[in-house]
């Protein structure tokens, strides 16, 4: 059952790749191994449990004890706990994505986004590119991953026409958005993780990781630089005739758009004051701008009014993505409870052994399984390292154990490595799931064109921080 467990997933992956081919929408595999995994789970929990340590806490066993008459009694609730326990924080990462494209679609429907797209006159692929690229590498930091890579497909819409142009540079959002927030404790959630786990520092991690993810994000940049030619053709403008309509004022799409995103910003503020969960941050401001929507609207006939409301503008939420993150994201804590990525992570250390090539492999291994849990079992294999610790061990060990200590190179380069090796595939990260869902890019087409520039730039990164930075 622990094999099949794997089987089953890797299966459910191959249909998620092949979505086109076998014209089976990526959601569905998505639901299916999310519900397969834990059943399967359910029913070989007397093998899967037999030498779970986590399962031993759980009951807490007090002498002697019969390990299969533990599982018997406790093995489903144990199961149900994890998965309840799962759940939790996977619906805080759905509720922060309902309510980043929420925001970004009332943006959206208010034509706030014009804001930007005016100012970007030039239809020159290569200019466009770099200008796409550094504004998503910084608002990544700024933001996060995910919101950042919501709001730029938002405005890639209103700058390209042509499908597979906008496919192009949505590909580069989602290496941009990965390599921007890896170098910002709070642009990636593998990031946050270590951060709040106190094994980065937040200015440390920004000094020390910039050019690493810079260069990560500029080696396919200059290479589409030299490989992209001509200009992209702009989608036609509908300003006139819904200007026509009055849907909105000046006043009212540069309140919504400025109101927006000083809104997202505010959500990392908001998680630092508060210490809540970022997805709070979210919900308050979506609830600002509900109240803030209703009132200047009010007046307006009911027509125009639904279509620039919240309620008006949650029908355009794309829910079938939403489901797919959330299958992938249950399935993946399905192995992640069985024991498999920690297990997995000790085999790596046992033959590689080197903390880069740990890390290295750790990173391109995101690209397949979610960051998320590979990062946590990285956390729980690998305790923090005291400098008083540090002082009582032989030469030897000391010269090992420095790499563990906060702020050792073992953390930066695990922050380096989870946040943009994902972008290797293109359901590697969230950033490239919602990217995905919005642009229905196709796995095997995002495999041809991007992932080896993604590849080629993760390595180059990672070749600067061992070079320039250990």
């Amino acid at each position: 059952m622990y094999t099949l467990m794997v089987v089953i997933f890797i299966l459910g992956y191959v249909m998620i790749a092949f979505e086109h081919p076998l014209k089976i929408d990526k959601a569905a595999p998505a639901l299916l191994i999310a519900v397969l995994g834990w059943t399967v789970y359910v029913f070989g929990m007397e093998s899967i449990l037999m030498n779970s340590s986590a399962f031993l806490d759980y009951v807490k066993p007090q002498g002697d004890f019969d390990i299969k008459e533990l599982i018997h009694e406790h093995g489903n609730h144990f199961i149900v706990h994890e998965l309840a326990h799962h759940l939790t924080h996977h619906s805080e990462i759905i509720f922060f994505l309902i309510g980043a494209m929420t925001i970004v679609e009332l943006v959206d429907a208010h034509e706030g986004f014009a804001v930007i797209t005016d100012r970007i006159k030039t239809k020159n692929k290569v200019k466009l590119l770099w200008i796409v690229c550094i504004l998503t590498f910084f608002f990544s930091a700024a933001l996060d991953n995910l919101t950042t890579s919501i709001v730029m497909i938002s405005l890639l819409r209103k700058l390209i026409a042509d499908k597979k142009d906008r496919w192009f540079f949505a590909g580069l959002v989602i290496i941009s958005a990965n390599a921007g927030g890896a170098w910002s404790p709070i642009g990636d959630v593998t990031t946050t993780m270590l951060w709040i786990g106190t094994q980065i520092s937040a200015g440390n991690v920004i000094t020390e990781l910039f050019m690493p993810s810079l260069i990560c994000m500029l080696i396919p940049l200059l290479y589409l630089t030299f490989t992209q030619k001509g200009e992209v053709a702009r989608p036609e403008e509908k300003k006139a005739a819904e200007h026509e309509l009055d849907k909105t004022t000046p006043f009212e799409r540069n309140l919504i758009f400025f109101l927006g995103v000083a809104l997202l910003l505010f959500v990392p503020v908001f998680k630092t004051i508060t210490h809540l969960p970022p997805y709070m941050g979210m919900m308050f401001g979506l609830g600002v701008l509900w109240v803030v929507t209703e009132v200047i609207h009010r007046s307006k006939n009911h027509e125009h009014k639904s279509e620039l409301s919240v309620i008006g503008v949650l029908r355009k939420i794309d829910i079938v993505s939403v489901l797919f993150f959330l299958g992938i994201l249950i399935a993946i804590s399905s192995l992640q409870s069985a024991g498999h990525l920690t297990a997995l992570a000790k085999v790596l250390d046992e033959n590689l052994g080197n903390i880069y090539l740990v890390n290295i492999f750790i990173g391109l291994l995101s690209a397949i399984v979610d960051n998320v849990p590979l990062v946590a079992a990285s956390m729980g294999m690998y305790p923090i390292v005291s400098p008083d610790l540090l002082a009582t061990l032989s030469p030897e060990n000391a010269e090992y154990y420095k790499h563990f200590v906060q702020d050792g190179n073992f953390w930066e380069f695990l922050a380096y490595c989870a946040g943009t090796g994902g972008s290797a595939l293109i359901i590697g990260s969230a950033a490239g799931v919602a990217v995905m869902g919005m642009e229905r890019i196709d796995f095997i087409w995002y495999l041809k064109r991007m992932s080896l520039l993604a590849i080629l730039g993760y390595a180059a990164g990672a070749a600067y921080y061992i070079a320039f930075v250990a």
